[in-house]
């Protein structure tokens, strides 16, 4: 036991002079480190949110199954395949990848060819809601007028002026 009393001692010891060693060092040093901080640490920095503007749109308002509108889908192929409004593009977004340069450029090709003077996007209708993001990106990109659809698919599916002679 005395032995290992022994190396403890020296452990504390070497310890000690190494604490000694760097508060001098950083005393003497013209830029020294703070050793208490004066401004209180940023713990949490928020990201920067790309994209453009995008405004909400109720999933009642009229408009929005007007001829003027181009409608986006942000949901993936099956769920798009198991219901969307008429005339809705499928363009799925997701969380990790941005939506590509050319998907997005044929999506501009084909708002600019509709004569439309809006842009819809719905989606999946969760807390981040897919359609809200999509619109960003898509807003982000140069295309005006982009809204989203409040609460997506599941409140435009539920909206009482909808047929089931609107699903594909």
């Amino acid at each position: 036991m005395p032995g290992l009393l022994r190396i403890l001692l020296e452990a504390i010891a070497v310890s000690a002079v190494a604490v000694v060693i760097s508060l001098l060092f950083n005393a003497l040093r013209p830029a020294g480190l703070e050793l208490i901080a004066r401004t209180p640490y940023q713990i949490l920095v928020p990201c920067p949110e790309p994209g453009g503007p995008v405004q909400v749109v109720q999933p009642t308002n009229p408009w929005i199954l007007s001829a003027r509108t181009f409608l986006v889908d942000a949901r993936s192929p099956q769920e798009f395949d198991l219901w969307h409004l008429p005339k809705a593009v499928n363009l799925p977004y997701d969380w990790l990848d941005p939506v590509p340069e050319d998907r997005l450029l044929e999506l501009a090709k084909s708002i600019a060819a509709s004569g439309a003077n809006r842009v819809a996007v719905y989606g999946d209708g969760g807390r981040p809601d897919s359609g809200e993001h999509l619109g960003k990106e898509i807003s982000g990109r140069g295309i005006k007028n982009v809204f989203f659809v409040a609460g997506g698919a599941p409140t435009m599916l539920a909206r009482p002026s909808h047929h089931r002679s609107e699903e594909r």
